[in-house]
């Protein structure tokens, strides 16, 4: 299972977990894989402690995830104070007075005297700008990657100026030749079953075309992996590496509320949804009652990105503070191998365990092939 990217990052095994744990991140990077933090919830301050804990943590590399969208409200405006004031502007009274309705019927409590609510996080280029600075201040951060869109010229340029990778999502061919042409070092396939941002492409099909698309350039496979024998069929086709996310929820080290871990294990794979109504634009989720609530045609329609959080944010930090109280309400993303996520374990085993069944996957494919030679 070593493959090019392998050499280029110098890890074992060519298993990406992105995360917003810092203690994951250490884990699979100290088990082998490739830890990736993702950002977009931290200030430049925060993300600093995060960083240089994981300088102290992670044996060798790993990686930063932030979300500049090829599109969203607000493009072009690189103040974020400014940026922040216009678009508070923007949010309709309606909406925000339907999610403060839901979370008091659901019985959520209004978040403590002082407690800050987050509006503007890092899903616009002024904000995801000072992250990257942070990332580029840290000599083990070895890759940055884009959840959604091509990063913009300048920001590819100056990562690659400061001798480290850049990577970006995508969920279909055409985004993916944006990336390549864009002179991308990685790109990500994201099929339809994946947690999060996601598009609306299965990933047996996604996968290949993508590979065909931007070949020599590496593609890491992701949407649905939570196994070897997965990771198994995602290198057969041409990838060279698995970018994960969900299976990374239910491990020990995550940093999740135990009802948040409890709603992930009790899930089934038909337990998911895409949704815009958290961030704007199609997540895949938990279904519960607030994705159901924005889905209804006497409803308003989500906002586009970023303004939609504007309305939600006090949703997640109201979630995240009384997890007992919001568990019909909370922000749950996951992709739809959760069906598969039924305990816990440590995340230095998992990779382990993937790796073992990578090679147990493509043992048994060469006893077929000496069977039928």
């Amino acid at each position: 299972m070593h493959t090019e990217i392998c050499d280029r990052l110098g890890i074992e095994f060519p298993i990406f977990a992105f995360t917003h744990c810092r203690d994951v991140v250490a884990a699979v990077s100290n088990a082998g894989g490739f830890g990736v933090l993702g950002a977009v919830g931290f200030t430049p301050e925060q993300l600093a402690v995060e960083l240089e804990w994981l300088d102290e943590n992670c044996a060798d590399g790993y990686g930063v995830d932030v979300v500049i969208p090829g599109k969203y409200e607000g493009m072009g405006e690189l103040d974020p104070i400014k940026l922040e004031a216009d678009l508070v502007k923007m949010v309709p009274d309606e909406h925000r007075a339907f999610a403060k309705g839901l979370l008091a019927d659901h019985g959520v409590p209004d978040m403590p005297e002082g407690e800050e609510v987050p509006t503007l996080i890092g899903w616009t280029e002024a904000t995801a700008n000072p992250l990257i600075d942070e990332a580029l201040a840290h000599p083990k951060v070895k890759l940055i990657a884009n959840a959604l869109g091509t990063p913009p010229p300048d920001i590819v340029d100056r990562i690659h100026n400061a001798g480290r990778l850049v990577a970006a999502l995508c969920g279909s061919a055409a985004q993916a030749a944006r990336h390549k042409n864009a002179g991308l070092d990685i790109i990500i396939a994201q099929g339809y079953e994946g947690g999060g941002h996601t598009g609306d492409i299965g990933s047996l099909v996604l996968w290949p075309e993508v590979i065909d698309e931007v070949a020599p350039i590496p593609v890491l496979a992701a949407g649905g992996i939570g196994n070897g024998r997965q990771m198994a069929a995602a290198i057969a086709m041409g990838a060279q590496g698995v970018w994960t996310g969900s299976i990374w929820l239910t491990v020990e080290e995550a940093d999740i509320t135990p009802k948040q871990m409890e709603s992930y294990l009790d899930a089934g794979s038909r337990d998911t949804v895409r949704s815009r109504s958290f961030t704007g634009k199609p997540a895949r989720m938990l279904r519960n009652d607030w994705t159901e609530a924005w889905e209804s045609d006497d409803t308003p329609d989500p906002l586009g990105m970023p303004l939609q959080f504007f309305v939600s944010g006090e949703a997640v930090a109201r979630a995240h503070r009384y997890p007992e109280q919001a568990v019909d309400v909370a922000f749950n993303p996951v992709g739809q191998i959760v069906g598969s996520m039924n305990n816990v374990r440590k995340a230095g085993d998992v990779v382990i365990a993937m790796a073992q069944e990578y090679l147990e996957a493509t043992d048994r494919l060469e006893r077929l092939n000496q069977a039928a030679g």
